[in-house]
């Protein structure tokens, strides 16, 4: 005989899965969503004359919208209703995105993306901490696998632009992918409110900041996603650059999606082993791994070797980020989402920041001495990890 209390389970479990999938789809289309914009980048300049200065602009644009948002977002979690507030995100990413495929000129264009942003810092900021209250005993393995749902995303956008174009129109591309957040809308619309442990986030008061931002975990956190990310805005934006003339022509442009597709099994191992592990271990272990794959990419590989060693720093480098925010969540789960807010900041700083450096050493010294400076931020992971090792053990910090 079924007793009422064992219904219960069920339901809340049954729940718990169909928020973590309508979580999962989200940040999948938010990340193809994301890199759409630079594959259509050529064809603005085309349809609308538009100058490279200008062109610029179309990263900012984005970018600006979602740190203001992400970060107002953490700053209310816990006096805000969550449902509502990514009702209200999910819907307006996809109903900006559909709008992107009215753009009558660049301006208008730049506005849309504004707004995807703007939205998308609304939606960013509350669905990671919603998943770890849903999974608050594997916070680590769940993070592993949204990042990877985003690198599936990431990888698949600009191949929607591609389909759209041989179609006839960019356009086609930003219309398919807003409809394409419908279903996720519905669905949270449809789904009761979630079930999580504990009471979810606490309203963040001044001396709650004060405590939490003098948490050591924290401050691994902000140093550790400052250096990983640093790494990647350097390769998202000057790998091509170094490609060119070392792997065979054929291969300078997928080179960035050898590195991108190996965040996919990647972060699934990652999240494999995180409980098994534990935090520090892991962070350890992939720092290694990154500055070894790192050491033979730019020092010693030629040819296609280069793409074997852009497969190892893809895949022990996509771990770092969900790994680093599980392991700090862990210090203060009851403010989830401010803690997510500030990696989304720290993150984007450090995209940011380090190409525009590396900019600057290009131009006197090379390309491949700036490449071969990367070593310098992931042997300070390396430190900070080791640090983080001998404070706190081999125990798994989030539970």
């Amino acid at each position: 005989m079924e007793h009422t209390h064992d219904s219960v389970r069920t339901a809340t479990a049954d729940t718990r899965r169909w928020w973590t999938l309508v979580i999962f789809a989200y940040v999948a289309l938010e990340g193809a969503s994301l890199q759409m914009r630079g594959s259509v980048v050529p064809v603005l300049r085309e349809s609308f004359g538009t100058p490279d200065w200008l062109l610029g602009l179309v990263a900012p644009a984005g970018t600006i919208g979602f740190l203001v948002f992400v970060a107002l977002t953490g700053a209310i979690a816990g006096r805000v209703n969550t449902r509502r507030l990514i009702l209200f995100g999910i819907a307006g990413t996809g109903a900006s995105v559909f709008v992107v495929g009215f753009t009558p000129s660049f301006a208008f264009f730049i506005a849309a993306l504004f707004a995807r942003g703007s939205f998308g810092g609304v939606g960013r900021g509350t669905d990671r901490p919603l998943l770890s209250h849903l999974h608050s005993g594997d916070r680590g393995k769940w993070f592993s696998y949204y990042d990877a749902m985003w690198a599936v995303g990431a990888t698949i956008g600009p191949l929607i632009v591609t389909a759209a174009l041989w179609l006839g129109d960019w356009r086609y591309a930003y219309y398919t992918l807003g409809v394409a957040f419908l279903p996720v809308v519905l669905l949270v619309w449809w789904l009761p409110t979630p079930s999580i442990d504990g009471d979810g986030d606490d309203p963040l008061t001044l001396d709650e900041l004060k405590r939490v931002g003098r948490r050591p975990e924290v401050f691994v956190m902000i140093a550790g996603i400052l250096m990983t990310t640093g790494v990647e805005g350097a390769l998202f934006t000057w790998l091509t650059t170094f490609a060119e003339g070392r792997v065979p022509a054929s291969f300078v442009t997928a080179s960035l999606s050898v590195l991108l597709v190996a965040y996919i099994p990647g972060r699934f191992a990652a999240g494999a082993l995180s409980n098994r592990i534990g935090s520090v271990r892991l962070i350890a272990g992939l720092a290694v791994l990154c500055l070894l794959s790192t050491v033979y990419t730019f020092f010693v590989a030629s040819g296609v070797g280069v793409l074997v060693g852009l497969f190892g720093i893809g895949f022990s480098l996509s771990g770092q980020f969900p790994t680093l925010l599980a392991y700090s969540i862990g210090a203060a789960p009851e403010h989830s989402a401010p803690i997510n807010s500030l990696s989304l900041v720290v993150s984007t700083l450090g995209i940011a920041g380090v190409p525009a450096i590396l900019g600057f050493v290009i131009s006197d010294a090379g390309i491949e001495l700036a490449m071969q400076l990367l070593v310098i931020p992931l042997i300070v992971l390396v430190g900070i990890s080791i640090a983080a090792w001998v404070r706190n053990g081999t125990a798994v910090e989030w539970q």
